[in-house]
């Protein structure tokens, strides 16, 4: 936990000092990442071994998120809805990570021009079968009938998803 928060202090040092918005904005970016995994990592570390209880751990992971980066709880929610499931250490941190990327993007992308909203993120699982979901009700993809290129949290999530054995 020491060493990410060096590496996230390290990360906005360099953000600040930097001329370029873009490369400004991939630092923070990176930051907001690093700053999840510290979240995920100290969540866990108090977590008794064993299985986690994902419910607690989704809003545990959520409240993080949020005070991090919503300005105004008042303009955007940001709950889970989760059924008393149980998953492993590896597992929930899978888990955990997919829902910092997809949370992560809609803060950034689906409430441009402080439009108020909510995010949602959902888990349900039955015998065999789990679903994971992240949904909000922002502003929607572009009118662009182009696919928009995958950036990072896409092949971060992707890869999350199959090392799950799960489908994206």
């Amino acid at each position: 936990a020491n060493s990410l928060q060096i590496i996230a202090s390290v990360l906005m040092q360099s953000a600040r000092r930097v001329s370029s918005a873009e490369t400004r904005g991939h630092l923070f970016d990176a930051h907001s990442r690093v700053m999840s995994i510290a979240a995920l990592q100290s969540q866990l570390s108090v977590s008794s071994v064993g299985d986690v209880a994902l419910r607690k751990y989704f809003s545990d992971l959520c409240t993080s998120i949020g005070a991090s980066m919503i300005h105004d709880p008042r303009q955007l929610r940001l709950t889970v809805e989760a059924d008393d499931s149980m998953a492993t250490a590896d597992v929930s941190v899978s888990l955990g990570l997919i829902v910092t990327e997809l949370v992560i993007n809609a803060l950034k992308h689906a409430f441009p021009g402080q439009r108020d909203g909510a995010i949602v993120v959902g888990y349900r699982s039955g015998d065999a079968e789990w679903e994971l979901s992240v949904s909000d009700d922002g502003a929607g993809m572009s009118g662009s009938r182009s696919p928009a290129k995958a950036g990072l949290g896409t092949s971060i999530v992707e890869a999350l998803a199959t090392q799950l054995d799960a489908k994206v």
